[in-house]
């Protein structure tokens, strides 16, 4: 094993800690629901970015490049000045949603470059202006474009210009589990000296001023060494230090919230939060304690950088005192061999065949998924009742967002969407986060699948929490999926699968499904009404609201989805069945669902209401009207795609070590033809004896599958769009009461305000259900085979197997990324500095979703959770043909391994 694996194995045996330090700080905890205790949920508004720097948190703490323990008890991070900003440099800035043209956006350049998951050897890039950091101009400008201009973005000030910028690169190596190196390396890429103020700084999370009766922790300078040394005294932690070579200026202050400034009425402190910031920029002396005490402090040094010159400055968070010529004497090797060790560990993962690029690509994709790791901190019950000694909520927040998961108990490292524009979990979200963390670190992505189904975050009528701001709202169930996913991942890399896992996971998901069915099929017709199901702005109405209409939306996508679940769960059931005959029942009972929901999908009996379209041969959402009448909405979308995911192939082996299954399945086949005969072949055998499960038969697999692979409807260059680019000359309309409610293609951000504005499913190629259609694609080729072929691209006379489908699309996805023969990237889009400057075209921003018909990267900017999935396509299918030396045609893994 290597040495990350050797760390890997006793942290997961508990024979020593090694995460319990991480990034688990997140980039923002101003503007997030935790904090907000308005009367009317006026999040962004509450506690904005202006208060962020003055104002104690609640709930969790941010900073930038930061590192904290799993409980967030102490935090360190790095805080910045130029000599020319009206404030420090403490966090990640973005526009709000009210300031945004389209919904909130970080307006920063960071990078999360390299992470072991264990955080034995981490790295961080930032990129700070040398001239005036443009808060006030970056929102005015945004507030003045309206959603058809493109987002006014921090390149865009020019800000960057003559390269008058710092790169300010931040390395963690731990020594120990208690030991921790920071290196910090300043470099001016401008043509001229400039001066940069460097702040690390270390605080505690304020635990103190909720009614915890917990002893107040406090840092002070160590009276022992006559060096910069900030000693920290923990109620929990007990002593630590934290070592800072060469000369700096030791500044204490309290995190406590500064009142005057922000309400003006008295503090409960002599100093306060934004002290240190005070007295540095504004050159306020008494703002910071003379008596150099405090619950936070900073080691500020002064750094003059000469043109194209580079700086280090080393710290050391350490459990150990040392000898101020100690602290640093083996400090270099350290990192030296931890860099190493990194490298020996991904090299046992990211293949060794493809280009240096695309290598980069999924080290980053790594590092990306790693960093975004937060420790998340949510009680609602206490949330919603308010703490001794603070002002009691407003009565409103009682029937307001999340008063039905009073359970709700969050104080956990999760892995999050993206630390700033969603520094908070999202299941769906997480379940495809599981897929690439599970190639890195299993346990953990084993260990979040297992954290969202405990009794403290699924709600007792087992639904699964949403995300923060809603957590009623009803995310796609893909929970199995990953899990089954994780289990297969696992397996082929550890040679041994976790029963134990899947039996708990198992167990836990038959009360989601429970909750699904008695909940969602609101006529007990199998057929599902889901709400808005992840795919926000996607249909013509907002489906997590009533309707204009009344009445309610049979979902194709909705029914799909549960398909879907019910042969996921089928899928474990069959596993656990090979050591438990018990399963064997439960195995029949899920079968017994998806042949149901296929038929219901698919009836094409008299006055049917069904999902599927015969004479376009796709499949549409039906508006069902309170006066019982319904019809089609033909909006050709991932919606009608979606079908494609409930499918899965059964291997004879199975069938034989199933007796009672077999017979059942069988019973079914010669008794109920009128369910079998809309479902695709059961009876007869499929490549090596294989049986089918899926909702489309070969007939609506091949009618589907010419509109997805037309260049001129779903197919880009790029990946499957989410709504048929036909849309964009053909719009879909519907007219309701004289209001016009319609659907165009539209390949980058939404110029409609449906769903808040935020998200854009209408058009532009999506991570998550690209990958699910390539993993669709590989399962249907294992039941055909190399007989059954289509065209690729439609039209085009090319005739490929769905084996080499899959292949060309997951090229396709990951060529985003990848530099073309032009040495540029599809995912900068014009961005020049991106696509030609040494110091920024290879570093890769994973976005929330990409441009239907350039590639370029849209919406989050740091989404490396679901479009992380990037790294697990390039390990199985390589990068573009192009780039490959000559090899065999055989993939990296089998499908669905």
């Amino acid at each position: 094993m290597t040495q990350e694996e050797i760390r890997l194995n006793e942290s997961t045996e508990r024979k020593k800690h090694w995460k319990r330090w991480g990034p688990y700080l997140s980039e923002r905890a101003w503007g997030t629901v935790r904090e907000d205790y308005s009367p009317h949920g006026d999040v962004w508004e509450f506690f904005p970015h202006d208060h962020a720097r003055s104002r104690v948190y609640r709930w969790n703490e941010d900073g930038l490049a930061g590192i904290c323990d799993r409980h967030q008890n102490i935090c360190f991070s790095i805080a910045l000045w130029n000599e020319h900003d009206p404030i420090l440099k403490e966090r990640i800035f973005g526009l709000t949603g009210n300031e945004g043209n389209h919904g909130e956006d970080v307006k920063e350049y960071f990078f999360y470059l390299d992470s072991t998951p264990t955080h034995s050897y981490m790295k961080y890039l930032y990129k700070y202006p040398q001239t005036a950091f443009p808060y006030e101009r970056l929102v005015a400008e945004n507030r003045r474009r309206d959603k058809h201009q493109f987002e006014y973005e921090l390149m865009d000030t020019r800000v960057f210009e003559g390269n008058r910028y710092f790169d300010v690169q931040v390395e963690y190596a731990k020594a120990d589990v208690e030991d921790i190196l920071v290196r910090i390396t300043v470099s001016n890429r401008g043509p001229e000296a400039a001066n940069l103020r460097l702040l690390p700084t270390i605080w505690f999370r304020n635990t103190w001023s909720w009614g915890s009766k917990d002893p107040r922790p406090e840092l002070h300078r160590s009276r022992n060494t006559t060096g910069p040394v900030i000693e920290l005294n923990h109620p929990t932690f007990g002593n630590r230090w934290l070592y800072c070579d060469g000369t700096a200026e030791l500044l204490f202050t309290e995190n406590e919230t500064n009142a005057r400034r922000l309400w003006g009425v008295d503090n409960v402190t002599r100093y306060v939060k934004d002290g240190i910031n005070d007295y540095v920029v504004q050159g306020i002396r008494n703002a910071v304690n003379p008596q150099q005490t405090g619950t936070k402090a900073s080691a500020h040094y002064k750094l003059n950088v000469a043109a194209g010159e580079s700086v280090v400055v080393r710290l050391r968070l350490t459990n150990s005192e040392f000898k101020d010529s100690i602290a640093f004497a083996t400090y270099d090797q350290t990192f030296t061999i931890r860099k190493r060790e990194a490298d020996d560990f991904y090299a046992t993962i990211i293949p060794h065949d493809l280009s240096d690029d695309a290598r980069n690509v999924m080290r980053q994709g790594f590092g990306g998924m790693l960093w975004s790791k937060q420790f998340y901190h949510y009680v609602v019950k206490q949330w919603l009742d308010g703490d001794p000694g603070q002002p009691a909520p407003p009565p409103e927040r009682r029937s307001g967002r999340n008063h039905e998961w009073m359970h709700l108990y969050n104080s956990d490292v999760i892995s999050v969407p993206d630390k700033w524009e969603y520094p908070w979990y999202a299941a769906w979200d997480l379940a495809f986060h599981c897929i690439p963390l599970a190639l890195v670190d299993s346990d953990f992505a084993k260990e979040q699948l297992i954290l969202l189904l405990r009794e403290w975050y699924m709600h007792p009528n087992g639904q699964l929490p949403a995300y923060e701001w809603a957590f009623g709202d009803v995310n796609p169930p893909v929970h199995a999926w990953a899990a089954w996913r994780v289990y297969k991942i696992d397996k082929k890399r550890h040679g041994k699968g976790d029963r134990e896992f899947l039996v708990r996971v198992f167990h836990k998901l038959l009360l989601n499904f429970t909750w699904w069915v008695n909940r969602k099929d609101a006529e007990g017709m199998n057929i599902f009404q889901g709400g808005f199901l992840g795919l926000d702005n996607i249909g013509v109405f907002d489906r997590s609201a009533p309707l204009p209409t009344g009445g309610y939306i049979e979902q194709s996508d909705g029914t799909s989805w549960m398909a879907m679940y019910t042969l996921n769960l089928l899928a474990i059931a069959t596993e656990l069945a090979k050591e438990d005959p018990a399963y064997e029942d439960v195995a029949s009972k899920f079968w017994e669902h998806f042949i149901n929901i296929a038929h219901a999908m698919s009836h094409r009996g008299q006055n049917s209401m069904e999902l599927w379209n015969e004479e376009d041969g796709f499949f549409y959402d039906v508006l069902k009207k309170p006066d019982g009448s319904h019809f089609p909405m033909k909006v050709r979308s991932m919606v009608g795609l979606i079908p494609l995911f409930a499918v899965e192939t059964i291997e004879p082996g199975i069938l034989d070590r199933m007796p009672d299954f077999k017979k059942r399945m069988e019973w079914f086949i010669q008794n109920r033809p009128d369910l079998i005969e809309n479902v695709a072949s059961m009876s007869d055998s499929g490549m090596k004896d294989r049986r089918l499960l899926s909702i489309v038969d070969e007939g609506q697999l091949r009618s589907i599958l010419k509109y997805m692979l037309d260049e001129s409807e779903f197919l880009s260059s790029y990946g499957i769009r989410a709504v048929s680019r036909y849309h964009r000359e053909h719009p879909y309309m519907l007219d309701v009461e004289g209001m016009n409610h319609r659907v165009d293609y539209e390949p980058a951000e939404s110029s409609t305000g449906l769903f808040g504005g935020n998200s854009n499913w209408r058009g532009p190629i999506w991570f998550p259900v690209n990958f699910l259609l390539v993993e669709s694609l590989q399962k249907f080729h294992h039941y055909y085979g190399n007989d059954f072929k289509v065209e690729f691209p439609t039209g085009s006379g090319k005739m490929l197997t769905l084996w080499e489908v899959a292949g060309e699309l997951s090229r396709r996805l990951t060529s985003i990324f990848l530099q073309d023969t032009n040495g540029r990237r599809p995912m900068f889009g014009g961005v020049e500095k991106f696509q030609s400057d040494p110091n920024w075209r290879d570093l890769i921003m994973f976005h929330e979703y990409f441009h239907g018909d350039n590639g370029a990267g849209i919406g989050a900017s740091h989404q490396t959770g679901w479009t992380g999935l990037v790294t697990k396509l390039m390990q199985q299918n390589g990068e573009a043909v192009r780039r490959k030396k000559p090899s065999s045609a055989t993939p990296h893994v089998a499908a669905g391994d």
